[in-house]
């Protein structure tokens, strides 16, 4: 029926629009964690002073600081995997709707996927 091929259209677009939208929240999120990484142990080296050590069990402050970085980072890992999956679901959904030969349903794929990139 004309609805129900409309509908279909209509879904395929959001579907594309959910999988660039996806996408874009992965690299937001590769951003975030990229930032969040701790500083290498090299580097720590070349900006403290070597001189006036204080007792290494005691440790120094910027050492101190990443265990509690390495959780925020992992945390991002997390997400940005679960984004990953998401998009390879969605990616495969829309697949498969064009997959149908259908060219409406691969107008709503084109469209969908044009109009995510632009948002």
């Amino acid at each position: 029926s004309p609805a129900g091929m409309v509908l279909s259209v209509l879904v395929i677009l959001l579907l594309s629009v959910l999988y660039e939208a996806v996408k874009m929240g992965k690299a937001v999120l590769l951003r975030r964690a990229l930032l969040a990484l701790p500083r290498s142990l090299s580097q720590e080296a070349l900006t403290e002073p070597q001189e006036g050590h204080s007792d290494p069990a005691q440790g120094s402050p910027s050492l101190m600081a990443f265990p509690i970085s390495f959780p925020r980072w992992f945390w991002f890992h997390v997400g940005q995997t679960l984004f990953h999956v998401v998009q390879v679901v969605l990616g495969y959904m829309v697949m498969l709707a064009v997959m149908s030969y259908n060219a409406w349903i691969f107008l709503g794929a084109i469209v969908g996927s044009t109009l995510g990139y632009f948002m």
